[in-house]
């Protein structure tokens, strides 16, 4: 979700007339067994010489979040991988909002990765972003066994709070009053206060707004309470032992930098601020963000 800015708002890095999540790639469409039918994704291919790169995006996000990291992350070496969870954009999802848990929606992540597994072997580096750090969270927990390394991308160690957490508070009765249009519209207006969303170019408006309309009521009902009540599971993930990277952007509005920097040394993790960013350091600075991640999996499987 956009968040209007105040006066003192970071400028993105990212020029106005990029596309963003158009911006082109090689990927090619496939879909993956999920608990609840199949898992739209975007899959660079190719041998997989430095690992395979598994990517979650967050609330009423989707795979193309990740877009700009695609073409450069396939160069590089990497096969990758990014999804669309269950009830976002071009992934069906069932019509009861308990099927959103945390749990459940980590569930479908293991059996991405299970499969991954089985198609390049290892390492397979995951990546979640905002509440996708969260569902990646639980499928580490549950399989750690799974993973290389992990990378929690403008993400927190429990329930959002904040300025966010108070818009979702009123997604329930607007979805009552007028479903998924009627919660688009309302956020509409609220981003269209923020002069970095009017600077947005209109085909990238446009899809925001096909893929916001595409999502599933259930899944924005059932996703929200989940973010909403994740209790911190911190220490639990320290224990598991993977090496993992907290990494968001400088002027984060979710989880705010602070709030990630103590989770960092609760973890002993590795720690980087995203310069020229908000929220979505992927598509905001794309060219740090690669960096940064390619930097931390080089440390973590040396050439």
């Amino acid at each position: 979700m956009v968040m209007p800015g105040g006066p003192d708002a970071v400028p993105l890095a990212i020029a106005p007339d990029d596309l963003r999540q158009l911006a082109e790639h090689d990927a090619g469409a496939r879909s993956f067994p999920g608990g609840a039918g199949p898992l739209a994704a975007l899959d660079t291919g190719g041998d997989a010489a430095r690992g395979t790169v598994l990517m979650v995006a967050g609330y009423t996000g989707s795979k193309e979040d990740f877009a700009p990291l695609l073409r450069p992350l396939a160069e590089a070496g990497f096969r990758v991988v990014a999804v669309d969870q269950r009830g976002q954009y071009e992934s069906p999802g069932p019509d009861d909002p308990a099927q959103y848990t945390v749990e459940i929606l980590g569930a479908d992540v293991v059996a991405v990765a299970r499969v991954l597994r089985e198609e390049s072997g290892e390492p397979l580096h995951l990546v979640g972003h905002s509440f996708g750090g969260l569902v990646t969270r639980a499928a580490v927990l549950s399989e750690p066994e799974l993973f290389t390394s992990f990378t929690l991308l403008g993400s927190g160690p429990s329930r959002l709070t904040g300025r966010r957490a108070e818009l979702l508070d009123h997604l329930a009765p607007l979805l009552d009053a007028g479903g998924v249009p009627l919660v688009h519209e309302t956020l509409e207006q609220v981003a269209m206060t923020d002069p970095r969303a009017q600077a947005v170019p209109a085909p990238t408006r446009e899809f925001y707004a096909r893929r916001f309309l595409a999502n599933s009521a259930a899944g924005l009902r059932g996703m929200a309470d989940a973010m909403l009540g994740e209790p911190d599971r911190v220490e639990e993930l320290k224990a598991v032992g993977i090496p993992v990277l907290v990494a968001h952007g400088e002027a984060d509005d979710a989880w705010l930098p602070h709030v990630q920097n103590d989770m960092a040394q609760r973890l002993g993790a590795r720690h980087e601020v995203i310069d020229n960013s908000i929220h979505s350091p992927a598509v905001e600075n794309p060219p740090r963000t690669l960096e940064v991640l390619c930097s931390f999996w080089a440390d973590v499987v040396p050439a």
